[in-house]
């Protein structure tokens, strides 16, 4: 088993130094799967067709913000993953995080992971 490289994005509570080294959306494409990686994606109401819209070109949407674990997919097949956070449980019973297989050009294994 191999890691991916590690990519990160600033949030929305970073200030100058990190926004300064870190993207808004960061992008990258595992094994033909097309990842991207956001801070926000907005109130839950209507963010599929949304994130829809807005990333055409991935595959999975990877985000973060609201800290809540979230898996769905959209009606245009995207794939959105928010895995919690390892740090701030914010009003989740545990803090988590999520780890993703991906062979043979697909998504094979996902994990909620209690940390």
């Amino acid at each position: 088993m191999q890691h991916a490289e590690v990519i990160g994005v600033y949030g929305n509570n970073d200030g100058l130094d990190v926004r300064d080294r870190l993207p808004e959306v960061a992008r990258c494409e595992i094994d033909g799967v097309r990842f991207a990686v956001v801070h926000e994606t907005g109130d839950a109401q209507r963010r599929a067709t949304r994130m829809d819209a807005a990333f055409p070109d991935a595959d999975v949407l990877v985000f973060g913000h609201s800290h809540i674990p979230w898996h769905t997919v959209t009606a245009g097949g995207l794939l959105l993953l928010n895995p919690g956070s390892p740090t701030d449980r914010r009003r989740q019973p545990r803090c988590t995080m999520m780890t993703a297989t991906v062979a043979d050009g697909a998504l094979r294994e996902l994990e909620l992971v209690p940390v």
